[in-house]
């Protein structure tokens, strides 16, 4: 395969490979199938160092195809565009709370849901997890984290496993840091800011 994009956490990858095509396809549009046959094979897979498969487009394929010895099928070369989410270490993001356990909330980002641990939600400690409501609660702040919040996190932890024959990818956030955590409470911070600037503009003689 060939790769050719940007680092970023979305990009736009072109690669090319050799697709199967089944005989019970043979008498389909070739580009409708090869199309159809690489959406399943790449959407949703995780792959280590390039991330999670989006979508695809912009497949072309070669109408020649190569037969193999005891496989009906023929093998197309194709070359084609698939949009991948690449998480970065130290990337700030934003995303909404999507569901909570007692150790943390999970946070969508893209196409996967990163992990909020309770010590990384606020800086505050947290000593309260409504199981009910989903949410969590700071102990001198009171603020409150819980299902339907949308933050904004920094990535400090992107670690890539292997479950039976699938890869996934863990994706670790915190909110322990200038100008991240619930939306809200930014907007709190930076209020605040601008009403002590401009008390001491006031106060300058």
């Amino acid at each position: 395969m060939v790769f050719k994009g940007l680092p970023c956490m979305f990009r736009v990858l072109t690669i090319e490979d050799y697709i199967r095509i089944p005989p019970s396809r043979f008498g389909e549009p070739l580009e409708k199938v090869a199309f159809e046959e690489l959406w399943g094979q790449y959407v949703g897979k995780v792959e280590r160092d390039v991330g999670v498969y989006v979508a695809i487009f912009d497949v072309e394929v070669s109408k020649r195809g190569v037969v193999i010895f005891g496989d009906g099928a023929t093998y197309n070369r194709v070359r084609f565009k698939a949009l991948v989410y690449t998480p970065l270490m130290s990337e700030v993001v934003e995303g909404e709370v999507v569901r909570t356990e007692e150790f943390g909330a999970f946070v969508r980002i893209g196409p996967i849901e990163a992990l909020i641990h309770r010590t990384q939600m606020m800086e505050d400690n947290v000593v309260l997890y409504d199981k009910q409501s989903g949410a969590f609660v700071g102990e001198r702040s009171r603020r409150r984290l819980g299902r339907g919040d949308v933050v904004r996190a920094r990535v400090v932890g992107v670690s890539y496993v292997t479950a039976g024959n699938r890869d996934m990818v863990r994706v670790s956030l915190t909110l322990r840091q200038p100008m991240l955590g619930k939306l809200e409470w930014i907007e709190e911070e930076l209020s605040g800011a601008r009403k002590k600037a401009q008390a001491k503009a006031q106060q300058k003689p």
